[in-house]
């Protein structure tokens, strides 16, 4: 048991943190920082991975507000979807008051950690107030041309009874339950993603404060390629089109290949292909394209007509072939490319080498794999002789003077299908009737409410429950009168919190989405933190949604996000994830009760860095409560009002303030296991000093309290209460250091220019990167290769390198 009441302590400073409204917005910022941590989903209460990434966010903003800025730090709630529903039918209750009865718990567990957040701005995505204004979106959506309903193949979950995005099928199986993903064919509503493709791919040369790993993550999920598309035409004169990068190997197409979802394969009336496609839509995505697994593919029994010589080219339907790459068709090519040459031996269809490496020839009948590199065009009539990159570009140029092929760009990321067979969603504000067809519901008429869920039955069946709701489903046309119908799907969830950042700005806001002038004071986020698991989803939808809302005039930035930091997850000491299945779980609510929220915190910021996974073990947590009762043992019988005058040349002295120095460097680059790191070594110069109590004593106490407070702040509150200048720690300014005391640690910083060596710097320690930037700009041999030139980003690793890259 802890030295100090941690509870009556937490009761006492919870209290007067709402009596002086510690955590509210200013109205009008005057050096504004917008910190948000991803928002939780209402599937429980508050687990140890939304402990970690809170207090990591709690820690930055009571450092940010003892630096004097204004800050917006709301939080909300992720409400509807899959998981809420699916444990509602588990429960035999209803989906909405089993989301509520959660974000109740979890807002009372929230309030209980002292997190600092501006709750009159919450948001709740289930609330009618907030999905008003998703439907509003997709209704803009839709009027900008950005919105289209299309049949085609869809990722199917048989045990959700749902279709799924592109985003979240990972390794083939269904991001929610893990069960294998298949296609259906279905039709469905799409959000035209792909028309912001470049745009989302050239802002991450401008997201200087993300990771370097999620902007890889994001342009290989883009997916950019540079090459040509080329136009066979079938025997009866139907074009067949194929996207490729390597134009200089067309005389080297033997045969094609066509996705089963492609509608060529769907035409063809053979009983075996039929049968192939079918078995083919039975298997993941991720199953079809593996490297270990064999290729096949059936006959379709029909030829394409080779656009340059005209020779009859058969066409396989092969199930490695996806449609959601490219134009769903591809062109054998199996001298020069592995998957290829590997289907033709096992096909028995032939092999021309028609690209040889610079110093020597390629004879078919010796090739044991494809050649794939770049080279010298062979075999391929006018062309032959030409090296690879010139004889790409000769060859498009001929086939665009034939009309048969021209450059293009092609993009991995595919349009997001949002359509969900499901009932807890808000519904797609879409009306279908026979004479006027389908359109809008009128934005006076938003929201379209879902109906009570006592009224409908909301058990999976792969059709959506709302058709079954006629108060819901069946309506008069608003246009003409007729019987008409509303769109019976729900919206993917994930199209909820593609904007949720945006509502805080003016949550109560019932006439427009918000307040442009709001969002003027704030957007965009300057930090923001979550899991690098929605590298490829979520991230790529917000930046997607603000783009669209910057292009209508909305915002002042076309990026939501400055800033971003992914931590690491919670593991349990074997090196688990914690889940309840495993019965490894640690409540954080237990742990509150047991060692106070103070230790927690420090339990959970000292065990490894944020971005880092945690081992959680016991060990750590009594490290943590150990800490902290020396911290009260040592400071608390000798604190007082006054002002304190230090002996300088005291041990004590010099080790505060080189506290000071490197507990603030690493707050600054989100080092806070090396923080208190710090403050524990301090600590033991305390317990060292021999005039406990002394001006010195009390100088250095005052200023260890201030650091303190960002890690263990009630502990804080309690102690600087005795000083009894301000009505909080949190509104007095971060310490400043002596720096004729400290002896700053030089270090030499390398210089780079798009990597390559250009100077170096000797600089303090821990000095920032703006600093170092302003430094290196002055060096000449920096500024020969860099004047004139767009800076696209500057890589920084502190107190090592500093890497300025730009054009060409």
């Amino acid at each position: 048991m802890a030295v100090y009441n941690f509870k009556e302590i937490e009761e006492k400073w919870r209290a007067t943190w709402e009596k002086i409204n510690l955590f509210k917005t200013p109205e009008n910022p005057k050096k504004k920082y917008y910190l948000l941590e991803m928002y939780a989903y209402t599937s429980g209460d508050i687990h140890m991975g939304h402990f970690r990434n809170y207090t990591i966010g709690d820690v930055v903003w009571r450092y940010k507000k003892m630096k004097g800025y204004d800050i917006l730090h709301p939080f909300g709630w992720d409400a509807f979807g899959l998981p809420a529903e699916e444990a509602a039918i588990k429960r035999g209750v209803s989906p909405k008051d089993w989301t509520y009865s959660n974000i109740k718990n979890s807002r009372s567990t929230l309030k209980r950690l002292g997190i600092s957040y501006d709750w009159k701005r919450e948001v709740i995505t289930a609330d009618p107030k907030y999905y008003k204004w998703t439907q509003w979106l997709f209704i803009k959506l839709y009027e900008n041309g950005l919105v289209y309903r299309k049949s085609s193949f869809v990722n199917w979950c048989e045990n959700c009874k749902t279709v799924l995005a592109n985003e979240q099928v990972i390794g083939g199986k269904c991001w929610r339950c893990n069960t294998p993903v298949i296609k259906k064919e279905m039709e469905q509503w799409y959000i035209k993603i792909t028309a912001y493709s470049e745009e989302l791919l050239e802002g991450l040369n401008r997201l200087d404060g993300w990771p370097e790993n999620v902007k890889i993550m994001q342009r290989n999920w883009i997916g950019k390629s540079v090459g040509t598309e080329i136009d066979f035409e079938t025997e009866t004169g139907k074009k067949l089109s194929v996207f490729t990068t390597r134009a200089d190997t067309i005389f080297g197409v033997t045969f094609m290949s066509v996705a089963p979802e492609h509608p060529f394969a769907r035409s063809i009336v053979k009983e075996e292909v039929k049968q192939y496609i079918h078995n083919a839509l039975l298997l993941s995505e991720i199953d079809r394209t593996s490297e270990e697994r064999e290729k096949t593919g059936a006959f379709s029994g029909k030829y394409a007509i080779h656009p340059i010589t005209g020779k009859k080219i058969p066409i396989f339907i092969a199930d490695y072939v996806l449609s959601s790459y490219g134009t769903g068709a591809v062109m054998g090519v199996p001298a020069h490319d592995q998957r290829d040459f590997e289907f033709a031996k096992k096909y028995n269809l032939p092999i021309h080498v028609v690209v040889r490496p610079i110093d020597h020839n390629l004879i078919t009948k010796d090739l044991d794999q494809a050649f794939e590199g770049y080279g010298i065009m062979t075999n391929s009539g006018e062309f032959s002789g030409l090296k690879s990159e010139d004889g790409m570009k000769k060859v498009t140029e001929y086939l665009e003077k034939i009309g048969k092929g021209r450059p293009k760009t092609s993009y991995k990321l595919r349009d997001w299908l949002v359509s969900r067979q499901r009932y807890w969603g808000a519904p797609i504000p879409m009306i279908h009737c026979d004479k006027c067809g389908v359109f809008p519901v009128d934005e006076k008429d938003l929201p379209v409410l879902l109906p009570d869920d006592s009224t409908v039955n909301f058990l999976p069946t792969g059709r959506s429950p709302l058709a079954d709701s006629k108060e819901f489903y069946n309506i008069k046309c608003p246009r003409c009168g007729s019987p008409a119908h509303r769109d019976p799907d729900t919206m993917d969830t994930f199209v909820d919190s593609a904007w949720y950042n945006l509502r805080y700005y003016d949550p109560n806001n019932d006439t427009e989405i918000f307040d442009k002038k709001e969002a003027n004071k704030w957007h965009p986020i300057d930090l923001y933190i979550g899991g690098v698991e929605h590298a490829t989803g979520h991230l790529i939808y917000f930046r997607f949604i603000n783009k669209f809302l910057y292009k209508l005039g909305f915002l002042k930035n076309d990026e939501p996000s400055l800033g971003l930091f992914n931590h690491g997850m919670v593991l349990d000491e074997n090196g688990d994830v914690m889940s309840k299945s495993k019965g490894n779980v640690i409540s954080p609510v237990k742990l509150m009760d047991s060692i106070g929220v103070d230790a927690a915190r420090i339990a959970m910021l000292f065990s490894a860095p944020p971005e880092r996974e945690i081992l959680w073990s016991a060990k750590g947590v009594r490290g943590a409560e150990r800490f902290l009762d020396r911290v009260y043992r040592l400071l608390n019988p000798y604190l007082k009002k006054g002002s304190f005058t230090p002996n300088k040349d005291s041990e004590l002295y010099k080790k505060i303030e080189e506290t000071v120095r490197l507990v603030t460097i690493d707050i600054e680059n989100m080092k806070f296991n090396t923080a208190i790191a710090f403050l524990m070594e301090c600590l033991n110069t305390f317990s060292k000093y021999n005039e406990k109590g002394d001006e010195t004593y009390i100088y250095a106490a005052k200023k260890f309290t201030l650091l303190l407070g960002v890690f263990a702040p009630f502990i804080a509150e309690e102690l600087y209460e005795k000083f009894g200048t301000k009505d909080s720690v949190f509104l007095e300014e971060w310490p400043e250091y002596d720096k004729d005391a400290v002896k700053e640690e030089e270090v030499t910083i390398v210089v780079q220019v798009n990597g390559k060596l250009r100077g170096r710097l000797n600089m303090p320690a821990g000095s920032s990167k703006e600093s170092v930037l302003e430094l290196a700009k002055q060096i000449d041999s920096v500024k020969k290769f860099t004047t004139n030139r767009e800076f696209q980003k500057v890589i920084f690793v502190p107190d090592r390198i500093l890497n300025i890259v730009v054009s060409k």
